[in-house]
Parts: C-alpha cells; sequence; structure tokens
C-alpha cells in the first residue's frame, strides 16, 4: 500500500475545517483550495481581487514548496471566483506567477467561497525530481 503524508507550514493559513493544506501522495502534492488570508494573523487580507490573488499565490507557493514542489511542477490548478467579471484581473495576475509553466486549468465562477472571498485556487503537482 503507497503511503500518504500530510503536509503543512506556518509559511500558509492553517486550514479553517477539517482538512489539510495539501497531502503528497505518489510523488504528487494534492493542495488544498488557497483563499486571501494572512498567514501571521488569520484574518483576510484588505483589498480587491487583485490583493487577494496576489495573496492566495503566495500562500499556494508556500504550501507548494512546503511538499517539495513549485509552481514549475504544477500539472493542473482550479481557480474559483465569486464573480466571472474578475476573470481577466486574476488571469493577468496568474500568468505573471506561472510564466511559461502553464499548467491545466479550469477556471468556474462560483455562489460563494469561504469567508466571503473573491477568488481561491488549488493545485495538483509533481513533487520535485519526480519524472513528468
Amino acid at each position: 500500500m503507497r503511503k500518504r503524508a500530510v503536509v503543512s507550514t506556518s509559511e500558509a493559513p492553517a486550514a479553517i475545517g477539517p482538512y489539510s493544506q495539501a497531502m503528497a501522495a505518489g510523488g504528487m502534492v494534492f493542495c488544498s483550495g488557497q483563499v486571501a488570508l494572512d498567514p501571521a494573523t488569520g484574518s483576510l487580507i484588505e483589498g480587491g481581487v487583485e490583493e487577494q490573488t496576489k495573496q492566495v499565490l503566495k500562500n499556494l507557493a508556500a504550501v507548494l514548496k512546503a511538499g517539495g514542489a513549485s509552481f514549475e511542477t504544477v500539472v493542473k490548478t482550479t481557480i474559483f471566483l465569486a464573480d466571472m467579471d474578475d476573470f481577466a484581473k486574476v488571469n493577468a495576475i496568474y500568468a505573471e506567477a506561472f510564466g511559461e509553466s502553464r499548467p491545466a486549468r479550469a477556471t468556474v465562477q462560483v455562489s460563494r467561497l469561504p469567508l466571503d472571498v473573491r477568488v481561491e485556487i488549488d493545485a495538483i503537482a509533481l513533487q520535485n525530481g519526480q519524472e513528468s
């Protein structure tokens, strides 16, 4: 039986429910959705969707790093938006963060997100050193 391991870091917000920041299994890291919480205070950051997206990606990068992965090894993301009208703003910040490493992705509008945030992003990545 293959083992799985909980991935946890203080560089990203603690889970706000009965789940882990991420799980590592089979050379992959499965990251829970990240929202725009400040990991030091646990509070939602101030600002609009741009500021929230930057914090979400910062939190996601920290979880990936803790799991032995990075944006360069991400194979799939899902972006959840409270309003699809924010797509272009979020997409521009996302594109800058991922650069030429463009994983498969889905973007969906949802009726509501935890803590009424504007954006949430999850990811699946290969751990560094794993074959692609």
